[in-house]
This record gives C-alpha cells, sequence and structure tokens, in this order.
C-alpha cells in the first residue's frame, strides 16, 4: 500500500533530484532514502536499548519504578 505524501525541500535539492534521478523517479529515489534512514534509526534504537538494558542503575530505577506502580494499583 502507498500513501501520498506531501513534503517541502529546497529548490537546490529539488532541480539536483529532477537532474540526477528525473521528475518521475523522484518518489521512489525519497522512498528508497528514508527507508535506510528508518533501518539505521530502529538499529540506533535496538543498540541502545540493549545498552541501556544491561545498565544496572536503569534496572533499579525500573524496579522502583514496578514498585511505585504497584502501589498505585
Amino acid at each position: 500500500m502507498t500513501r501520498t505524501l506531501s513534503i517541502t525541500i529546497t529548490e537546490n535539492n529539488y532541480h539536483d533530484l529532477k537532474k540526477m534521478v528525473g521528475s518521475r523517479q523522484i518518489s521512489k529515489f525519497v522512498n528508497q532514502a528514508v527507508e535506510k534512514e528508518l533501518e539505521q534509526k530502529k538499529k540506533e534504537l535496538t543498540a541502545a536499548y540493549k545498552s541501556s538494558a544491561k545498565s544496572k542503575k536503569l534496572q533499579k530505577e525500573g524496579e522502583i519504578w514496578e514498585e511505585a506502580l504497584q502501589d498505585i494499583k
């Protein structure tokens, strides 16, 4: 499924896109660029999560929050 999206880019970027990929290929190019960037962000978030999961300090803080949530129930 595809969605239509209206975005704003600089005039220079638009002209470069038209020259390099052609006006009929801009959407495909932008979609591929976004996919790459999102994949990189997912990898970064996963690495950060794994790193924080190893942190003893954050584990202790998580336990404190869990206790606090139990008190609310």
